[in-house]
């Protein structure tokens, strides 16, 4: 199961799912010819070549957005121009044209990219191949999978809106925050450490002078300085990690940043403060190594509940290779092991790290 993960997420974007492998069906339009008569040796190469050539491009269109996805458009359209001659099959390839062409951008280029794929194949149909089972397919598939592929993508550019101005919103948030920890820490040592530095500088100038004195001036300085630790820590106190869900969508910044996609499964575990925040520091630092070291273009983050406990698995695509314990791994399995958990790390295919608590 995992190799299979592993190849999916090679042949398709983390956000497009499994569906692209159902579309795939519509090829049996290609084939229907082949059902009734038998091909010979140079049409069955040519079949296996074009196949070849669609499926390179069909799963190369799904990485493009926009106008780089016009030369996948117009080599699928070629590869049914070329067969519509010979095999009334080959209307399929228009259909798929007309699918990438909804992902053209804003509606109306989406809607003239259709409209123009469905005139090609329109035109070849009247030129070369006017048998009903090339336009008809054509036509009615190609009209309605261009409208669904149109609709899809501005729903997609939409959410992608929306998500991009959440995490505007959680910046300004953040930044808010960080100015007011700034501002508190001023007001509570601010003056604390201005008191300390002027009866030091006294305890100086008296510890020849007047060694008691001096001694009583270093007494107070302890006393204001564990009064200011105390201010501080009780100002601290209230400031806690960000917890699982928030270090996941974190993670999804920072990959997306360093152009990694991310694919989250499961449902966040319902666990104590103590154990969400390791689990999220094991997320943090497993997608830090991510960015730095694995060379990938995929991150899968799996969630699930197994035999009692809670196991949080983090694979990537990148390079692999033998896993070097470092002072990070070692962090991570120390941090674990203090709550009862163990950590895992391994792989073939990229690397996958594992960490395992009590649920």
């Amino acid at each position: 199961m995992f190799v299979l993960k592993a190849i999916h997420r090679r042949l398709l974007p983390a956000e497009e799912g499994w569906l692209p492998y159902l579309w795939l069906v519509y090829l049996g339009f290609f084939f229907s010819r082949y059902y009734f008569l038998d091909a010979g040796d140079a049409e069955r190469a040519s079949v296996a070549l074009t196949i070849l050539l669609f499926l390179a491009l069909y799963f190369n269109g799904h990485w493009k957005r926009g106008s780089a996805l016009v030369p996948t458009i117009l080599a699928i359209g070629a590869i049914g121009t070329i067969w519509a001659p010979v095999n009334t099959g080959a209307g399929v390839f228009f259909i798929y044209a007309a699918s990438f062409a909804g992902r053209l951008g804003r509606v109306e280029r989406a809607a003239f990219g259709v409209a123009a794929v469905v005139a090609w194949a329109a035109g070849v149909a009247y030129l070369w191949q006017p048998h009903p089972t090339f336009w008809a397919p054509a036509l009615v598939f190609g009209v309605m999978v261009g409208i669904i592929s149109t609709y899809e993508s501005a729903r997609h550019r939409r959410d992608a809106a929306l998500r991009l101005s959440q995490e505007e919103v959680r910046q300004v948030a953040r930044v808010a925050e960080r100015e007011r920890i700034s501002r508190d820490m001023h007001d509570l040592l601010g003056h604390t450490l201005s008191v300390i530095t002027l009866k030091a500088e006294l305890a100086s100038r008296l510890l020849e002078r007047d060694p008691e004195r001096a001694g009583a001036e270093i007494r107070a300085i302890e006393q204001v300085s564990r009064a200011a630790l105390a201010d501080v820590r009780e100002a601290i106190s209230g400031i806690r990690t960000r917890g699982l869900a928030g270090e996941l969508e974190q993670a999804r910044v920072a990959l997306k940043a360093a152009g990694v996609s991310l694919e989250v499964e499961g449902e966040l575990p319902a666990l104590s403060a103590a154990s969400e925040a390791v689990l999220a520091m094991v997320v943090r630092e497993a997608v830090t190594n991510v960015i730095r070291h694995a060379e990938a273009n995929r991150c899968n983050i799996v969630i699930r509940r197994e035999t009692g406990q809670t196991c949080v698995e983090i694979c990537d695509d990148g390079r692999g290779g033998e896993v070097v314990a470092g002072g990070g791994l070692e962090g991570m399995r120390a941090r674990l092991t203090a709550v009862g958990g163990r950590l895992e790390v391994g792989g073939k295919f990229g690397l996958r790290l594992r960490a395992w608590l009590p649920a």
